[in-house]
């Protein structure tokens, strides 16, 4: 087993915080001058504050999907539509791509959801997986994570729900969930 970079990490779980661990990565790793990529998939749109961020950091990353949230009323719309299906394939290509470019960390954000939702095909990742570059880092997030990406992982959390304020009705805010 590698004990420097090439681990494959899952984090899933209905809690708040998959994407956020995988950003913490991200840091860690760019701050040490390693290269990293990152595919969003299905985060279309432009209300991600961490791209901010990551622009300026110079951290490369593609965002596939189109965007979910109506901007008259704010409801998130979740229905899979042919489009989504076109989209989620846009970014099993480029992650393939860094593959190919022999990124350091890859973080295919929100992969495991895209993929239980049924815009990729399981077997497809799993494919993808196995042709991770030995030193390549990979990340997946998302909930409900396939037993078969739990399996293949090197390391798995899992965020649990206790609370959250979007119940109480509070809507996600701008800097914290988004």
């Amino acid at each position: 087993m590698n004990i420097d970079f090439g681990l494959v990490q899952v984090f899933t779980g209905d809690g708040k915080g998959k994407t956020t661990a995988a950003l913490g990565e991200v840091l860690r790793s760019v701050a040490i001058g390693k290269k990293v990529g990152i595919v969003f998939f299905d985060k279309g749109g432009t209300h991600y504050s961490e791209r901010k961020i990551l622009d300026k950091l110079g951290i490369f990353y593609l965002a596939t999907g189109r965007d979910r949230i109506d901007p008259t009323d704010g409801r998130f719309d979740f229905s899979i539509q042919d489009i989504d299906m076109e989209e989620a394939a846009k970014g099993l290509k480029e992650a393939k791509r860094l593959f190919e470019e022999q990124f350091d960390l890859v973080v295919l954000d929100e992969i495991n959801s895209t993929t239980s939702l049924g815009m990729l095909l399981e077997n497809d990742v799993l494919s993808l997986i196995d042709s991770k570059p030995e030193k390549t880092e990979l990340v997946l997030t998302g909930r409900n994570a396939p037993e078969s990406f739990i399996k293949k992982a090197h390391l798995v959390t899992e965020m649990q729900l206790v609370k959250h304020y979007f119940y109480s009705g509070v809507k996600a805010r701008e800097g914290l969930d988004y």
